[in-house]
């Protein structure tokens, strides 16, 4: 089975939810682009309970290739714990002994919610026919997984990296429903670097001949060699030079020749690459990517001064001091243009820093919602 199909598998199989998921549907949505979304549903899961007042709830927002299952550990669906099971948790930052915790997978994504590998209308993969999406998009599919709990505004809503845009764009798009807005490792909006790495990303996976136009579904394997490449050359902006230059200097695969063997930081990205493909669709590779191209909180709204201007949610920006994909001069301007203090969490480890400085990052979460 193809990594593709692996994908596919596991998000779609009705009446059989995966693990702890459940779903919301959403009703057909009128996208940025002018362009329309039928028949489609988030995959979500929760932790802790609503109050009787319905006033505890936190969404919590992932990354580009992140999912639903925010806590918790391994199981069907998830071959990994939660990817963020050091801080969402009783007692931890974001503490599910007082905090009704949501986590959806975005809109376009492969692990239960509608996406490029999913049924359309005519029960085939919506492959080359899905519709181009923005981070606007993604937030007004999200509403749909409030309505469905009942919950009438948010508590916080908290993000890194894309869960960061979508942690933005949640507290200017819709401020009567969001309380405090906590914005981890991302700026207010997608630079031109960015943009470009992220293009040739896409490029990347467009260019395997297995890629078939995004219409690879029914064929015998999908377009894993682009993908795999698209993934080493994230993962090396989500890791500081530093690290990468500490951790492997020039050591060989197996300890010998590096002229006949390699080097050591290669069979690296090899593992890095494997965990991806065996999980991840590459049709939602393409579309969340693109659609974080299209971060920019200032469209339509006089810019990104004007536009945080009248920000009512109570913010609290987060940046690594070692992020090369999102640096700190980012964070630092939407600190400074909302008035609040940046928060820094120290690290080695580059972008990924929100992820594992999991004692940082619960201080700076559990201030922030005190």
């Amino acid at each position: 089975m193809t990594a593709a199909g692996m994908a596919v598998t596991g998000a779609w199989r009705d009446g059989d939810p995966v693990g702890r998921r459940r779903f919301a549907e959403i009703p057909p949505m009128r996208l940025e682009r002018g362009t329309a979304l039928p028949r489609a549903r988030l995959a979500y899961e929760t932790w802790g309970r609503l109050n009787p007042a319905r006033d505890n709830a936190v969404l919590v927002l992932h990354a580009m290739s992140g999912d639903s299952h925010v806590a918790g550990d391994a199981e069907p669906g998830h071959p990994g714990p939660g990817w963020w099971s050091g801080v969402v948790g009783p007692g931890l930052g974001i503490d599910t002994d007082r905090w009704f915790v949501v986590c959806p997978n975005a809109l376009g994504g492969c692990q239960g919610s509608t996406g490029p590998s999913a049924p359309a209308s005519d029960a085939r993969p919506w492959g080359s026919r899905w519709p181009a999406l923005t981070i606007r998009d993604l937030v007004a599919a999200e509403t749909a997984v409030a309505s469905a709990l009942g919950v009438r505004s948010w508590a916080a809503v908290v993000g890194g990296s894309m869960g960061g845009m979508r942690a933005l764009e949640w507290a200017l798009s819709r401020p009567e429903q969001v309380e405090r807005a906590v914005v981890l490792a991302v700026g207010a909006e997608a630079s031109a670097d960015q943009i470009a790495t992220c293009s040739v990303q896409i490029d990347a996976i467009r260019a395997d001949p297995n890629w078939q136009a995004g219409d690879y579904y029914d064929g015998p394997a999908g377009p894993v060699d682009g993908m795999a490449i698209a993934r080493r050359i994230a993962h090396l902006t989500y890791r500081s030079a530093m690290e990468i230059d500490s951790r492997f200097g020039r050591e060989t695969r197996f300890g010998g020749d590096p002229l006949s063997e390699g080097f050591a930081v290669e069979s690296w990205l090899d593992h890095v690459v494997a965990g991806l493909v065996n999980r991840f669709d590459a049709g939602t590779y393409v579309a969340l990517t693109e659609a974080m191209n299209t971060h920019d909180i200032g469209r339509g709204r006089g810019g990104a001064v004007s536009a945080l201007s009248r920000m009512r949610a109570r913010p609290t920006i987060v940046g690594v001091d070692s992020d090369r994909l999102y640096p700190l001069h980012q964070q630092a301007e939407l600190a400074e243009q909302l008035g609040v203090p940046l928060r820094v969490v120290r690290s080695q480890r580059g972008h990924d820093g929100f992820l594992v400085e999991t004692d940082q990052v619960n201080e700076i979460l559990a201030e922030a919602l005190r």
